[in-house]
């Protein structure tokens, strides 16, 4: 089970303001210009642009489009139900269209009961400024090596910073064990085997030079409840978990 791709690992070089849409069934890469739209859904081409919950009836074969005008690309909702954008922010078909920064955005389609289906965006940014620089390849993030089952467990525990919200936090180790018995039966995920992991991952990874607090500060009068939360937020700052990483949320059956 090796980290999906993902484009909030970033893109290839491309010209600013170009568009990168990308779900599970596939992407495009479309350079801007002045009334162009890009349309995703359900449905197919020439209907739309990117698929996304293709078995979903609940998403519309038209749920949503990109229009580069103003110099900016512009999402809009044109189907029934929800589109959710970072810290929460909620799209019906009613609201009006919102410009896309630089960068990542990850917008999610809400489905039929619990599901969300992700559809990454990511707008090509200008050239730095300083010219020697301007063609030099991007330094990356470190990413930190996780075996399939710390994968498996830490996206479960932090699907709610994979989720974009405003201020996240992890599931407790009870919730995670019910939602692994039912993901993965007889996998055996009690909340003290789950704890054991997870201790095993925050030394491997602070001996390691893990960016962020992942021990107990024995001057600070008592351990942290803030590890796990540090952990996590690391592993996706650094793209080691990237949105499309839910898709191990799903039942395999």
């Amino acid at each position: 089970m090796s980290a999906p791709d993902s484009l909030a690992r970033g893109v290839a070089p491309a010209p600013p303001g170009t568009l990168h849409a990308r779900t599970v069934h596939g992407g495009v890469e479309v350079r801007p210009r002045t009334g162009l739209t890009v349309r995703f859904g359900r449905g197919e081409e020439p209907d739309v642009d990117v698929c996304v919950g293709e078995d979903d009836l609940w998403v519309s074969r038209r749920h949503g489009e990109l229009t580069f005008r103003e110099r900016r690309w512009w999402l809009r909702n044109t189907g029934r139900q929800l589109l959710r954008l970072p810290k929460g922010r909620l799209m019906h078909a009613t609201t009006e269209a919102v410009p896309l920064a630089e960068g990542y955005t990850p917008v999610f389609v809400r489905g039929s009961s619990y599901r969300e289906h992700l559809v990454e965006l990511y707008v090509s940014g200008h050239d730095e400024e300083r010219a020697p620089r301007r063609r030099a390849e991007t330094l990356p993030p470190k990413r930190w090596s996780l075996d399939d089952e710390e994968r498996l467990l830490l996206v479960v525990l932090g699907q709610r910073y994979l989720l974009y919200e405003e201020g996240p936090r992890p599931l407790s180790y009870r919730q995670a064990a019910e939602q692994l018995a039912y993901l993965r039966p007889g996998a055996d995920w009690r909340e003290r085997r789950i704890e054991n992991r997870i201790e095993a991952v925050r030394r491997r990874l602070h001996a390691g030079g893990f960016p962020y607090p992942l021990t107990h500060d024995k001057t600070a009068g008592g351990p942290s409840d803030n590890l796990l939360h540090n952990l996590l937020r690391g592993l996706v700052d650094s793209t080691t978990l990237v949105p499309p990483d839910l898709d191990l949320l799903e039942d395999e059956d």
